[in-house]
C-alpha cells in the first residue's frame, strides 16, 4: 500500500505508462511522506468504451477515467484532495487525459491491511498529528 490504479479507455506506449508511475510514485512519495518502495501503480487500458460517466441528465453516456486510491486510514481530505489534484496533472499532461473526464475515489486502509514481505510485514501505524508519515 498505496495502491494507485487508473481506469482508462484506449491504449497508451509503454514509454509514457511508465513516466506516468513514476511521475505519479514521486508525487505520492512526497506529498504523503511514504517510502516509495511500498506505492504499486496500475495503468489498466479497458480500451475504446471501457468507462463511461453520463455528464448530464438525459445526455449520452461518455468515455472517462477513473483513478482508485487505496490509501492510509486517517489522511486530512486536504491533503487527499492535494494529492488527487497533483496526479490528476500527471495524467493530463503524460497521456492527454480530459480534467472534466477524470475523477478519484479514495479507500483507506489501517496499516495491518498493507503487507510488504520485502519490506518488513505490515505497514506501520500512521496516527493523525504526526508528520504525514506512512513508511
Amino acid at each position: 500500500m498505496p495502491y494507485l490504479q487508473l481506469d482508462v479507455c484506449g491504449h497508451y506506449p509503454v514509454e509514457d505508462k511508465q513516466r506516468l508511475a513514476l511521475k505519479m510514485s514521486e508525487t505520492y512519495a512526497q506529498l504523503m511522506s511514504v517510502d516509495i518502495r511500498r506505492i504499486s501503480v496500475a495503468i489498466r487500458e479497458l480500451g475504446d468504451g471501457g468507462v463511461w460517466r453520463i455528464p448530464e441528465a438525459g445526455e449520452a453516456p461518455v468515455p472517462v477515467a477513473v483513478m482508485m486510491l487505496d490509501i492510509r486510514k486517517g489522511r486530512p481530505p486536504e491533503l487527499r484532495m492535494e494529492v488527487a489534484k497533483a496526479l490528476c496533472a500527471h495524467c493530463i499532461d503524460i497521456l492527454g487525459l480530459r480534467e472534466d473526464r477524470l475523477n478519484v475515489e479514495f479507500t483507506q486502509h489501517s496499516g495491518d491491511e498493507m503487507y510488504h514481505p520485502a519490506l518488513g510485514g505490515y505497514s506501520p501505524e500512521w496516527t493523525p498529528g504526526e508528520p504525514r508519515g506512512e513508511q
